[in-house]
């Protein structure tokens, strides 16, 4: 009988380990808007030092003062939740109010303004580095969105090179990273099962380059030199536009519009520029900065705007889909963000509904099966792109139970070489 009882719990265990689904995050409901990470009062690509305090801020617009919850789930490498106790972890207790609040103050766009710190007086640390999501939760503890966030280590060091593409085909049209990992408090054991990397481009999780185990060794030092595995597209610099005075036609707006509840911002029609040189523009590589110019508040003081995008591309490939990506959707597909192809003008349109200030933003293809097409994307691909890149290094000793970061590494395309 207790033999029998062992073999059952043990299937159990096992069942319940193998059947971990990923953690993929949720997208906002219509009504949550502007949900970004801040960090020194910045929005930021939410990837913490260990230890460090941030801010998860987004806005309610149905302005009513409705309860969130909020839930820290730790996860493995690949997005599954880890097999550990929520207290070795996390140092408190998570599934508690939000308690920050504010509504809004002078704006046509009513809304209520929630702000989260990560520590709290509920949760006061968070414990081991990793991937983690955050969920926020209604009333009934339904999930509303989920957003990721990586906490890291400093105990490696990541040297970084950003060159044009070894391949002659895609010299003009790649960025490719050369990098290493070196430490003097890790010994790294058994390496090519051990440690794994995750290359991001402007921080964006949803084009991640994952599996890339090391290329050789060199005593302790990690050594990636690839041709092709460690490649990028490398894009073009993001679009802007710039509506701080919302009352003004500024940066890339055509014109406003005051007559309707809220403002209306028409831009510039944009034009497919895949097939135009490269030209140097600043960017903030996909953030944006929410800023009302005539308030001290802009948490509470920016108001909302209507923004219509239109986009003319007539060699565009009908069969994929054009969406708006950026920080200030996290880059998502959700339907909302789809553009609509009009015949009689013969571009595509848009009206998003955007918290004022500076804003980056870029066209993306869409294949059928829901994948961005970064070859054939609509602003063309140029070397002379600025990129940042980041390299994120995971470890796990053959007695760990989860997957550590132990170091992140950076580097800028400006520093190219050939």
């Amino acid at each position: 009988m207790p033999n029998s009882f062992f073999r059952i719990v043990l299937f159990l265990f096992i069942f319940t380990s193998a059947a971990a689904q990923v953690e993929n995050e949720v997208a906002p409901p219509f009504n949550i808007k502007t949900v970004s990470f801040f960090q020194n009062n910045q929005n930021v690509v939410p990837i913490f030092p260990l230890g460090s305090g941030f801010q998860l801020q987004f806005d309610d617009l149905y302005g009513n003062e409705a309860d969130y919850y909020y839930e820290i789930i730790h996860c493995d490498y690949n997005w599954k939740p880890s097999d550990i106790p929520k207290n070795e972890y996390l140092q408190g207790f998570d599934n508690q109010r939000i308690q920050d609040y504010t509504n809004s103050f002078n704006t046509l766009q009513i809304y209520s303004h929630y702000s989260l710190s990560i520590p709290n007086q509920h949760t006061q640390q968070l414990r081991i580095s990793g991937n983690y999501m955050l969920k926020i939760l209604n009333n009934d503890k339904e999930t509303v969105f989920t957003r990721k966030f990586i906490l890291y280590e400093d105990l490696v060091t990541v040297p970084i090179q950003v060159k044009r593409a070894r391949t002659v085909s895609n010299v003009e049209y790649k960025h490719n990273l050369d990098f290493s990992i070196k430490s003097k408090t890790i010994n790294f054991q058994n390496p090519l099962k051990n440690l794994k990397v995750a290359i991001l481009q402007n921080g964006k999780f949803n084009s991640v380059i994952k599996n890339i185990p090391p290329q050789y060794t060199i005593g302790n030092d990690l050594i990636y030199k690839y041709d092709s595995e460690t490649q990028y597209w490398a894009g073009n610099e993001f679009l802007y536009f710039e509506n701080k005075d919302i009352k003004v036609a500024n940066n890339n707006i055509s014109r406003v519009d005051a007559s309707t509840a809220i403002y209306n911002a028409y831009l510039y029609t944009n034009n497919a520029r895949a097939n135009f040189p490269y030209s140097n523009t600043e960017d903030i590589n996909g953030n944006f900065v929410v800023r009302n110019f005539n308030s001290e508040n802009s948490a509470i003081e920016a108001d909302y705007a209507w923004v219509y995008f239109s986009l003319s591309a007539p060699t565009f490939n009908n069969d994929n889909a054009i969406y708006i990506n950026g920080m200030f959707n996290n880059y998502s597909l959700a339907p909302e963000f789809k553009m609509d192809y009009n015949p009689k003008k013969g571009i595509y349109e848009k009206a998003l509904l955007i918290k004022q200030g500076f804003t980056n933003f870029e066209y993306v293809a869409v294949d059928r099966k829901g994948a961005i097409d970064s070859e054939n994307t609509i602003d063309g691909n140029f070397y002379q792109t600025e990129n940042d890149y980041s390299v994120l290094v995971y470890y796990r000793e053959n007695t760990d139970r989860y997957d550590r970061v132990v170091g992140k590494g950076n580097a800028n395309s400006l520093n190219i070489i050939n």
